[in-house]
């Protein structure tokens, strides 16, 4: 039943569990009564974030389905497409954050699709990798089935080039690095994807690329994992038509080179390789295939041997093209080893008892390791290199966090420890070392945080643990050199 007053609506959304007595009767008290206009209810709940739009609109609308799935509670809509709508969520169990994919309501008498939709979960869900999107529940919630899956803040890597064009070298390699990462360890379990496209992967504002969507996820009969189970090998009809091309039908892992090669097209010529079209009859015509615009000849600026590379992951005859994953990740690695952003600098000490004396019970260099330094160029970023290689480690530099934290997404990653600064960079660097902590994929990482003596807010909001500490400057090279044997000691 549609609600007409403020206390209707107030009962409703107190019935559903979405607001508390106790929050309602403070906004009855700011209101002066129970007397108002509805809509000056759903304004203020609104406004106290109580409830949001979505939640709003259909208390209004007397609904009393969609606002949960399992253990999620829908906040609002993120996403859209023919077959899901997709939602962020609130986790009741902790207060994580969720997204919620829920099958349109059309289907749900479909018993294919049903079938379909909930087989991408199970695969999903047992598929668990940093660049792969974690699934964590599969239901019927009445009538409407849903996924529940990690929420990545960002976008799709077709939303990304289409807004930023052709990505930079060093930053579209090192996101075709990790999709590769992800779906080699998905072919490790003896799954392939059967669907790798653009709107397939997210790209996170961290720079961390996860693929998403295993629902034509291809078991192999004889190298599949057993708790995967054995089934058919769907596909989409890109696949089909590759594969009917090649004359190699079912050629699973070799067709989800081809199709990462498309990907790392896209990331680094800034146009898709292949005519995108809805049209079936399109994307089913082999033209589409054999007329692709050279990468050389899209984006003439990019050296020889990365074009090369993509040229072998997208070659027509599979014989040609790389035919694991891992060859291709190899020689990709080794591209984001040649071509990144971030230089290696280790200055020598100058000569002489004085300079030698924070360091002289240090060991040699060349048995310190290395460190990643976030800080803008200028003479404290200059003095903290020195500093550092004076303590006996090579020293990579680099102004952005969230670039560190994309390099250290990587395998294998780029140094021993990282050094954030707070006292040039502030808010982001703290943002970044609390990644560090709190994201379980880089429990690993050593990392200090410099902040200056007034910096003393920045420093309490600081998650701190066994491999992230604080450090306020100024501080004796004996105290840095102490704390850094302890963090590296505790991941040597």
């Amino acid at each position: 039943m549609q609600p007409t007053t403020a206390e209707e609506l107030a009962h409703l959304a107190q019935e559903l569990e979405l607001v508390a007595g106790a929050q309602l009767d403070e906004a009855w008290s700011e209101l002066g009564g129970h007397n108002v206009p509805i809509q000056q209810l759903g304004s203020l709940l609104l406004r106290r974030e109580l409830l949001t739009n979505y939640q709003i609109e259909r208390l209004l609308r007397g609904d009393r389905r969609g606002f949960y799935y399992g253990s999620a509670k829908v906040l609002y809509q993120v996403g859209a497409g023919a077959f899901a709508r997709v939602y962020r969520a609130a986790n009741t169990t902790d207060g994580g954050i969720l997204a919620v994919k829920v099958l349109r309501a059309r289907y749900n008498a479909d018993a294919e699709k049903c079938k379909s939709f909930r087989r991408e979960g199970e695969m999903g869900r047992l598929l668990r990798h940093p660049n792969i999107v974690a699934i964590e529940d599969v239901g019927q919630e009445h009538t409407s089935s849903y996924i529940t899956m990690e929420f990545v803040e960002g976008q799709t890597l077709r939303e990304l080039v289409r807004i930023r064009g052709a990505l930079d070298l060093a930053r579209g390699l090192d996101l075709i690095v990790q999709m590769a990462a992800g779906l080699e360890y998905a072919h490790r379990r003896g799954v392939t994807h059967r669907d790798l496209k653009a709107s397939n992967v997210l790209v996170s504002s961290l720079g961390k690329a996860k693929l998403v969507d295993f629902g034509l996820a291809g078991i192999d009969a004889d190298t599949g994992d057993k708790a995967l189970g054995k089934v058919e090998h769907p596909r989409t009809i890109d696949y089909a038509t590759l594969e009917k091309l090649s004359g190699m039908k079912d050629d699973g892992i070799r067709s989800d080179v081809y199709f990462l090669g498309t990907l790392a097209y896209l990331a680094l010529g800034g146009a898709p390789a292949l005519v995108e079209s809805r049209d079936r009859a399109v994307r089913a015509d082999p033209r589409r295939f054999t007329t692709v615009v050279p990468l050389a000849t899209r984006a003439p600026g990019l050296p020889r041997d990365v074009i090369e590379v993509v040229g072998r992951m997208m070659h027509l005859d599979p014989l040609e093209r790389w035919q694991t994953v891992t060859d291709a990740k190899r020689s990709l690695e080794q591209l984001v080893e040649k071509y990144t952003g971030d230089a290696a600098v280790t200055v020598p000490a100058p000569a002489g008892p004085a300079a030698a004396a924070p360091v002289a019970e240090r060991p040699k260099v060349a048995t310190r390791g290395s460190l990643m330094l976030v800080e803008r160029p200028g003479r404290s970023q200059q003095a903290l290199r020195e500093f550092f290689t004076k303590l006996g480690y090579k020293v990579l530099l680099t102004e952005n966090p969230q670039r560190a934290l994309a390099r250290f997404s990587t395998t294998p990653v780029p140094a021993d420890g990282l050094v954030l600064c707070a006292q040039s960079l502030g808010e982001p660097a703290v943002e970044a070392f609390n990644t560090l902590t709190t994201d379980p994929f880089f429990s690993q990482v050593p990392a200090v945080l410099l902040v200056s003596q007034r910096q003393t807010a920045l420093a309490e909001r600081a998650a701190v643990d066994g491999r992230r500490k604080v450090m306020a400057t100024p501080f004796h090279s004996r105290e840095m050199a102490q704390l850094l044997d302890e963090l590296l000691e505790k991941v040597a």
